[in-house]
């Protein structure tokens, strides 16, 4: 499954207001989640385990609860940064449609994503940002850090605060597309591994599918709560017909309650965009 932690739209712009926040703060808690193997597989898994929050509010590298911003560029509308990504790996003893198929490893995707703040409201309740990351993406184990094509990831997304009082609501819609490398590692089925129910299959690049994601979070001093749900579509994506796509649409859900136990006495200026 691809990058999960927590989708939809509007539009406009004004000045967003700075306040003043730890440099870094860290945390942990248990954490719930429940996703396919891979997109398009009928099997699931689901994890309780501990995770970590971290936050870290730095002039050029920022991590927030859900991804990891290199800021390369920054003016009014406009941000220039290092988007991140990645996907668990896949034992195919785990899926039927898989078996005695390779293994699949987990991934990395890294690479330059263009932000444009469409809407920013002056008390900073709601604002909305078109994301256009591109990232390539690299099949890693302890032998090999292997390139694996590229993905591109058009993204409406729109944050309320205080949405539901006391409560901060993401949503966020999303259209993917990949070159014939990265669809090939998921969903070819090269001739030693065909059968009369696997037939043989080469992925084309293009068209991907699409996701919708929501999110909801907030903080209870230092405790922070938050949750999400996606759901994502196959239909219409150049490798569906691939016999290893057993299921055309699919959510995930997950949830995580989080203690935040030490932060900075640094304070730095966040606009929260």
């Amino acid at each position: 499954m691809r990058g999960v932690v927590l989708a939809l739209l509007l539009l406009g712009l004004t000045t967003a207001r700075a306040e003043l926040k730890p440099e870094w703060e860290l945390g942990a808690g248990p954490a719930a989640i429940d996703f396919p193997l891979y997109r398009g597989a009928a099997e699931r898994r689901s994890y309780l385990l501990p995770a970590p929050y971290v936050q870290y509010r730095g002039k050029f590298l920022q991590v927030e609860r859900d991804r990891v911003r290199g800021l390369l560029y920054r003016r009014e509308r406009l941000e220039l940064d290092i988007s991140v990504n990645g996907a668990v790996p896949v034992r195919s003893q785990d899926t039927e449609a898989r078996r005695d198929m390779p293994d699949l490893d987990p991934t990395l995707e890294l690479g330059p994503s263009l932000i444009y703040h469409l809407y920013y409201d002056e008390r900073r309740h709601t604002n909305v940002d078109l994301r256009l990351p591109l990232r390539a993406v690299f099949a890693v184990s302890p032998q090999h850090f292997r390139p694996q094509g590229w993905l591109a990831q058009p993204t409406l997304n729109l944050d309320l605060r205080r949405a539901i009082p006391g409560w901060n609501l993401g949503l966020q819609g999303s259209l993917l597309f990949g070159d014939r490398d990265y669809h090939s590692y998921y969903y070819d089925v090269a001739p030693q591994y065909a059968t009369v129910a696997r037939p043989a299959y080469s992925a084309p690049g293009g068209y991907a599918g699409k996701q919708l994601l929501a999110s909801l979070s907030r903080r209870y001093g230092k405790v922070w709560l938050g949750g999400f749900v996606k759901w994502d579509d196959l239909h219409g994506a150049a490798f569906a017909d691939s016999p290893l796509v057993q299921r055309g649409q699919s959510f995930a859900a997950g949830f995580m309650v989080a203690w935040v136990f030490a932060q900075s006495d640094k304070l730095v200026e966040v606009s929260d965009d």
